[in-house]
Order: structure tokens, then sequence, then C-alpha cells
């Protein structure tokens, strides 16, 4: 299965059922902080809630087609980064992330994308990787700009999160300009 080290804190494992439990933990331990971003948090009431979708994502890696994993900072479960998708007819993909909101504020993120940056445009030999950010997401914001990501634009009421429209924002980044980096 799908895992690698980032650097002596940080590292990225795929999502297996044994790790529902733990999962769910990290969702309800910051149930309000995910909220206010992500549409999916309130369907997850109880760790049986991902017995589900744990499949899905593994089927995803399987058959070659984006991944979820799980960030560990210190053996200790903080946050998600997958694929949405990968495209490689135009060997492109979408990373999305989330993060513990106890975690924030030691580069977590910023060094596991940065990783899987170089696992996805030298490992992978895709071309192309996007990141969308809802505009009023600052702290995810952030992210692209630090590691260079091209902005693209905004996608006008992009996403509905409960009873509002919001923004999106899409960064890419190219591997000619990841590699000369």
């Amino acid at each position: 299965m799908f895992s690698f080290t980032v650097d002596r804190e940080i590292s990225i494992e795929l999502f297996q059922q044994h790790h529902k439990e733990e999962l769910y933990e990290l969702i309800d331990s910051n149930r309000d902080h995910l909220r206010k971003w992500l549409l999916w948090v309130d369907k997850r009431r109880a760790p049986q809630d991902l017995e589900p979708i744990i499949p899905l994502w593994i089927r995803n890696y399987a058959d070659n087609n984006g991944f979820d994993a799980g960030i560990r900072y210190q053996g200790e479960l903080v946050g998600m980064i997958g694929l949405h998708y990968i495209d490689w007819k135009s060997k492109s993909t979408s990373i999305g992330y989330l993060l513990s909101e106890e975690a924030q504020g030691k580069g977590i993120i910023t060094r596991a994308v940065s990783s899987l940056l170089s696992y996805l445009f030298i490992e992978m030999d895709l071309n192309r990787v996007e990141i969308q950010c809802a505009i009023n997401n600052k702290k995810s914001l952030a992210i692209p700009a630090r590691l260079g990501f091209k902005k693209e634009g905004i996608t006008r009421d992009g996403q509905w999160l409960y009873d509002h429209y919001e923004d999106l924002v899409t960064y890419s980044m190219l591997r000619k300009d990841w590699v000369k980096s």
C-alpha cells in the first residue's frame, strides 16, 4: 500500500479499514474547525460512517486514480492528504488536504505537499498539479503560495458550504517549474 516518509517527523500512509476509529477521532475532535471548509464533516457522525468510504479510497488507489491518506506527525494522525483523481491523458491531478487545528503552524502541510509534488512529478511522471482553496480560507491559500504555485484564477461560487457559496482560487504547479526550483 501507498506510504512514504516526508521527513523525520512526518509520514503519509494510505487509509485502511483499521484506521476508521483513529480517523473518526481526528474528524470529531476537529469538527468545528473542519466544518468551516468541508461539507462532508456533518455526514461523519460515527466511525461506522467511514466504513463504506474507505474501500472507495482503496479502490481509487488500486485503479491508479488517486488516493486518500493520513498525515502522521511524530506518529500521531493529524491530517489527511490526497489526490482527487489522476487524468493520465493530460498527466494531471488535484491535491486536497486538511490538518487538525492543534497541528497548525508547524509546516506539516507545506512539507507534506512539497514531498508529494516531488513524488508526483518524478516518480509518477505527472505534468500538472492543481490545488483549489476557498477564497476565505487564508491558511489553506498560504500553502500553494508558499510552494510557488501559480494562481490561475477564481471560480465564482465554486463550492456550496451549508448555507452559502464560496469562491474557489485555483493554483497550479507544472513539472518544469517544480524541477527547476
